[in-house]
């Protein structure tokens, strides 16, 4: 992640677009609006070929932006589009082997946290950050309820950061941010905003900067 602040940051999940340059400048809008942490990139229906030339394209404008660059699942796209991040959901064997090999030359999460007993197994092989929640989870206005009820547990007694997802709404990061959790994940919430997904990013700050509890206070 790229330089912490005193309060929760906002990482963003790119879209599932089948239009390459559509998904560039709706990426290059988001990151316009404001702070963004990380950005992450999955795969959804491209093929490799595919999703490691749009990976390329796309992991450079989010580090122009100073967000780093998070590919899903395939250390080889990660390092050939010089990615700085690999988000992993398979089986803790995975995820460790990945840690073993990357770590530090890489940033490596771990999702698929769905409950505590999980999650503390994950925790043991210590990921550089653990998510709690589906990138295509944000169904709701607000953040699921059991999302943040795990980044509130998580946060009062594990050092390692965790990602809460948000909801379809931006007013979703506040509920994020009081569970302790040090990042929100948004998706629709920006992407599909009625006044762009600038303005979605500045609010979501906004939001932030107003409501958020500060860490070390």
């Amino acid at each position: 992640m790229t330089e912490p602040e005193d309060r929760c940051r906002l990482v963003l999940i790119v879209p599932n677009e089948a239009d390459a340059e559509r998904q560039a400048s709706l990426l290059s809008q988001a990151l316009s609006g404001g702070d963004v942490a990380s950005v992450v990139l999955p795969q959804y229906e491209l093929d490799d070929q595919a999703f490691q030339k749009r990976a390329e394209s796309l992991v450079q404008i989010i580090q122009d932006a100073g967000a780093a660059a998070i590919i899903y699942g395939d250390s080889r796209v990660a390092g050939r589009a010089k990615a700085d991040g690999l988000h992993m959901d398979g089986s803790p064997e995975e995820l460790g082997e990945a840690i073993e090999k990357f770590t530090p030359k890489l940033i490596v999460g771990a999702g698929g946290a769905s409950e505590r007993h999980t999650a503390l197994e994950i925790g043991e092989l210590r990921p550089d950050y653990i998510f709690f929640g589906r990138f295509d989870g944000d169904i709701k206005p607000e953040a699921h309820p059991k999302n943040v009820a795990l980044a509130e547990w998580w946060a009062s007694m594990i050092e390692i950061p965790c990602i809460a997802m948000g909801g379809t709404a931006v007013e979703s990061v506040v509920t994020v941010a009081e569970s302790g959790a040090e990042f929100v994940a948004l998706r629709s919430a920006v992407f599909e905003a009625d006044g762009g997904p600038a303005s979605a990013v500045e609010k979501a700050n906004a939001l932030l900067d107003e409501k958020a509890p500060r860490f070390g206070a």
